[in-house]
């Protein structure tokens, strides 16, 4: 039974997190394991589940004998085949498969399936995102280029690496160093969903013989679904079960938290003065809900998985659901963020005019916040701190004076 609490004054997921299950965050997939007869164990159960972007015809005959048991992660689905083999469905409708080491993909692989060849240990990495899940697994040494600097480095091991010239800074999504991707030998790059933007650079890093693999977390609704799948790529799955456990452990010990009844706002700013917001349902509203709050939020939530991660509201209409949010949170991880409350509300005059300015409880974030999905625990922590009126600096979230 859903909680008053969880009642939204605008349009949010009808029962976001069930008591039972507060691991929603975390709890995107789980291996199945091959019956005596080859099939996946529970596949009857998921086949009817199983989302119209899985296609498991590799084109040569061969057919799957295990999955990746989906629980609430919905962008990618994996299949394994004999011998190591593991096929990749996303969302975005690319394939890819995964080739273990010392193998050859099959012939007669159908023509829209790309190949990752293991070991992965020429990486291009564009995803932000995916810095401290490859931190985490103890992959980032495969990694060659980096769309970072040491100065907009998130990770301190990826910092010191750039620094010891183990990894060189190869350019952002849109204007790669095609010339000095191709020098190091990268194979692999891992984009986040902004590559969609520019198809052209996409096409010329495969015209280098680059795999582009696009992950996609941003859409998911849950923050941490694509462990598993970084260790489907690296080779390492033991190690991401074992720190999806671990992490999951820490926030199902934090989640069990009385709610507290507060209403935030969590928004930036754009340059046209309009408030610009995280789609319903998704993993960030789930966390601030998981700290005891309620995550005022705009658009349905049921859009398909590769669904826009903003929503854009003018400052009128946004203005009209969230004055009267018991806290602001300002998103600094999109816009160049503030330093003090007069810094907010000079990004426009209605802003002042929130309950929450009143009362003091206006809160931002770190900008790198969304590169550490791996410290979920921390983060929901960190909610909890900024939902319960602390002062000063939490980490991840601090207060604005």
């Amino acid at each position: 039974m859903t909680s008053p609490w969880m009642e939204a004054p605008v349009s949010r997921r009808g029962a976001l997190i069930a008591a039972a299950a507060p691991l929603v965050l975390l709890a995107g997939c789980a291996e199945s394991t091959p019956d005596a007869d080859g099939s996946a164990a529970g596949s009857a159960a998921g086949a009817a589940a199983a989302p119209a972007f899985r296609d498991t015809d590799l084109g040569c005959g061969w057919e799957p004998v295990g999955a990746l048991e989906l629980e609430h992660a919905r962008t990618f689905t994996v299949d394994y085949f004999d011998g190591g083999f593991a096929l990749i469905c996303a969302a975005s409708d690319e394939r890819f498969l995964v080739v273990p080491d010392g193998a050859s993909a099959p012939d007669g692989l159908a023509e829209d399936i790309a190949v990752i060849a293991q070991p992965a240990d020429d990486v291009y990495l564009v995803s932000t995102g995916m810095i401290c899940v490859l931190d985490e697994l103890d992959a980032l040494d495969a990694v060659r280029v980096a769309s970072v600097t040491p100065e907009t480095s998130p990770n301190e091991h990826l910092t010191q690496l750039i620094e010891d010239g183990e990894v060189v800074y190869g350019g952002r999504y849109r204007d790669p160093d095609f010339e000095l991707v191709a020098q190091t030998g990268c194979t692999l790059a891992i984009e986040n969903t902004q590559i969609h933007r520019y198809p052209e650079v996409k096409q010329k890093l495969e015209d280098l013989g680059v795999t582009v693999f696009t992950e996609q977390s941003s859409t998911e609704d849950d923050v941490l679904g694509r462990l598993k799948l970084m260790g489907v790529i690296f080779a390492c799955k033991d190690a991401a079960s074992a720190r999806f456990d671990e992490v999951a452990e820490r926030v199902d010990a934090i989640a069990h938290q009385e709610p507290t009844g507060k209403t935030v706002a969590f928004f930036y700013i754009d340059s046209d003065g309009a408030a610009v917001v995280r789609r319903a349902g998704d993993y960030f509203a789930q966390m601030i809900e998981l700290a005891g709050g309620e995550s005022l939020s705009f658009g349905t939530g049921d859009g398909d998985a590769s669904s826009t991660t903003y929503i854009t509201v003018e400052m009128e209409e946004f203005f009209a659901s969230a004055k009267d949010s018991d806290v602001i949170i300002y998103n600094a991880t999109v816009d160049e963020g503030v330093g003090s409350l007069a810094d907010l509300t000079a990004k426009n005059a209605l802003i002042s005019e929130f309950a929450a300015v009143a009362t003091g409880e206006v809160y931002t974030c770190d900008s790198n916040l969304y590169q550490q999905m791996t410290s979920t625990d921390r983060i929901i922590e960190d909610l909890r701190a900024a939902l319960l009126g602390a002062s000063g600096e939490n980490g991840f979230i601090w207060k604005l004076g």
